[in-house]
């Protein structure tokens, strides 16, 4: 008797707490990917996140380190260990105050560096300043005419670079660890949620979420339905039309996750690359503001 009781119950909470998620069709329609040429992109959705015979440009990596290294005035360069005796290069910040708020992760945009002018050292020292330890981490990197297309391939090669990023902190005793990513980063750090979740990590920034190149479509949706820490999405009122565009598809996914914490914010008269003035110091405030109301 009380077996078919607590049956009957336990089916009835079910079907009431399915009646709360969203239905398959109000679902974001993300769009076809019609072929680049002779190039077919579902060959990049069948082997997402997988190595494949794709590999970065480790030369034109290590050309761009050594342009840079010796240039670096604020904060200390950190070799990060990586599988097979390798390491990344990262750029490493103490926070400007005596207690730190908690370290942050910095991942460059697509084909750039570590200490990069716009956004990646902006927000890096600005942070900083702010009372955050800072971590820039050089990403995986092609030649210069590589596309989205060609990126999404050696994805796989950032995850490493991320966990290194992680356990850094961990082992100096921070475990209030965010990640901020812009660009061509945020998508590597996508393919890094998507594949390990984002357990790891206390809150995630995008910046400049979705950016692609011309006919080209995101070849996965941002697992943002499914994280479990605080996002914030954040872009630039002039962004690129397919940042812009896909705001609120992203919104709807955050939505769906139903992190109350969670938020998308806009930069007034910021571009993809937030060159125009005071708009970097808007998205730094930005971020640490929303930061610092987590903890």
């Amino acid at each position: 008797m009380w077996n078919k009781i607590i049956t009957i119950t336990a089916l009835s909470f079910s079907l009431n707490a399915f009646a709360f998620l969203p239905s398959l069709d109000s679902f974001p329609k993300f769009p076809e990917l019609p072929k680049v040429g002779d190039f077919d992109p579902a060959y990049l959705q069948k082997f997402y996140n997988q190595f494949t015979a794709a590999k970065p440009d480790v030369e034109r990596e290590q050309r761009m380190i050594s342009e840079i290294e010796e240039a670096i005035m604020d904060g200390d360069v950190e070799y990060l260990p990586l599988s097979n005796d390798k390491e990344v290069f990262s750029i490493y910040m103490e926070a400007e105050q005596e207690e730190a708020k908690g370290g942050v992760i910095v991942l460059h945009s697509r084909g750039y560096h570590a200490n990069w002018d716009s956004v990646v050292k902006p927000i890096r020292v600005g942070l900083a300043q702010k009372g955050w330890h800072s971590l820039s981490v050089q990403m995986p990197v092609l030649d210069k005419q590589a596309t989205y297309y060609d990126y999404v391939p050696i994805f796989p090669y950032a995850h490493e670079r991320i966990e290194a990023a992680i356990d850094f902190y961990k082992q100096n005793g921070v475990d209030n660890i965010i990640l901020i990513a812009h660009g061509c980063g945020a998508h590597m750090s996508m393919s890094y949620f998507d594949k390990y979740g984002d357990d790891k990590i206390s809150a995630y920034v995008g910046v400049g979420m979705g950016a692609t190149d011309y006919k080209q479509k995101v070849i996965k949706r941002m697992p943002l339905d499914v994280m479990l820490k605080p996002v914030l999405d954040v872009y630039g009122e002039k962004d690129f039309p397919g940042v812009r565009r896909s705001a609120e598809n992203r919104k709807w996914l955050m939505d769906v996750a139903n992190n109350k914490k969670s938020a998308q914010k806009v930069i007034k008269k910021a571009d993809h690359y937030y060159k125009e003035k005071e708009t970097a110091t808007a998205l730094i405030d930005t971020i640490d503001e929303w930061l610092t109301q987590l903890r």
